[in-house]
């Protein structure tokens, strides 16, 4: 199911995570935001993620992540079907790397 656009609770996160201007601010944030387990989570997901779009198959992510296949099967449906998320901040990641 979607997120609603209209979420103030997310929409004052959101804006939250823009504020940060840099990594030592994310850790400190994130840090306090989320457990160790919430981040080693989230972590794990956009590393799957960005295996799954250089089209690592599953055992290797397994291998290299410990992520189970349930959760990639969940990352690898939001790739496919949803927002373009993943993409645009890999696009974004990519091209901050040749610079």
């Amino acid at each position: 199911m979607p997120l609603k656009r209209d979420d103030k609770n997310l929409e004052f996160l959101f804006k939250a995570i823009l504020q940060l201007e840099d990594i030592d601010e994310c850790y400190d944030f994130f840090e306090d935001l989320c457990t160790v387990q919430e981040l080693r989570s989230l972590s794990q997901r956009i590393v799957v993620a960005k295996m799954l779009s250089e089209k690592s198959v599953y055992t290797d992510i397994v291998n290299e992540t410990g992520a189970s296949t349930a959760t990639i099967s969940r990352v690898n449906r939001s790739l496919q079907y949803g927002c373009d998320g993943y993409d645009k901040i890999f696009e974004r990641l990519k091209a901050s790397e040749d610079v």
